[in-house]
Formats: structure tokens, sequence, C-alpha cells
């Protein structure tokens, strides 16, 4: 079944607010104050993609085509996201809910990569396809993020618990 792009940018709305719901979440139940502030920044920024979606979607309704727009994009809030990640490893158990919510968060962030792709890849207006290249390449930046965070808490675990081979 082919979906529309109606469909697609309704997938990719809700997509942004469940990111949001999940980052809300995780950060209130946080108790490390850096991993409480990497949920924060990712919150905020699923916010301004709905935003951002909510205006392509109004348009696209309203005149049958996608607007030109810059998506919003806080580079200085991503970067200071990466700093937080050495003061993470830190603060928070490998194996503890902090942990459970970055595996989870990456999860979450393969799914919007891959709706957000795969989209990118077969629209033809080119306004839609730079909109889902932009976001694609967004969660990207959050994906890598949350998945060398993961990496290093793992190995943290093996060192914890002497669980190299050599």
């Amino acid at each position: 079944m082919t979906k529309t792009a109606e469909d697609i940018l309704k997938t990719a709305i809700l997509l942004e607010r469940r990111g949001n719901a999940f980052y809300t979440a995780a950060a209130r139940q946080a108790g490390s104050d850096a991993v409480r502030e990497i949920f924060t920044i990712m919150a905020g920024e699923e916010a301004a993609h709905v935003e951002f979606l909510s205006r392509q979607f109004a348009e696209f309704e309203k005149n049958g085509k996608f607007a030109k727009g810059e998506l919003p994009h806080s580079v200085d809030d991503t970067e200071a996201a990466m700093i937080l990640s050495e003061q993470v490893k830190n603060e928070i158990s490998a194996a503890g809910f902090e942990a459970a919510a970055i595996s989870a968060a990456i999860d979450f962030e393969n799914r919007a990569i891959e709706v957000y792709q795969k989209r990118a890849d077969e629209a033809t207006d080119p306004n839609e396809k730079e909109m889902y290249q932009s976001l694609a390449d967004w969660e990207r930046t959050h994906h890598r993020l949350l998945y060398k965070l993961n990496e290093d808490l793992k190995e943290q675990v093996w060192n914890d618990s002497n669980f190299w081979p050599f």
C-alpha cells in the first residue's frame, strides 16, 4: 500500500510527539542531572519537530505542496548534550533506569531515521525531499549521541565486572 504525503506527515508528527513524550518522561524519572539534561534537550528538539511538521501539514493541506523552509536546529543544544555525555558516564549505573532509557531511545531514533530516510528517498517534491532528509540527519545526530553513550556504558559494565576475556 502506497502512503500519501498526508499519511507520512501524520506518521512523522506522531513519531515526534511520542519522542517528546518519551524524552520528557525519561527526564522526569532520571536520577542523574546530566541524563535529565540530555533528555530535556532531546524533548525540546522533538517538540520543535512537531511544530515544524505541523506547519508543513497545514501548508500541504492548504496548497497541495510543501513549503520551503529551514528545519529549526539548535546546534548548541546537541553540542551541549555531547559534552554532558562524559558526565553521564560518571553519574549513572550502566544497568539502571537511565541506561535502559538510553537503549530504548536508540530504538526510537532508529525508527524515526528509517521513516524519514525512506520518504526522503521516495519524495519527488524537492522541498519534501529536503525536509525529510534534514529530519533524518537530525535524528542521526541523536542516534550517534545515544549510541556512543550506550557503548561507553556497556564498556563500563564490562570493566566493572571483569568481563573482558583478556
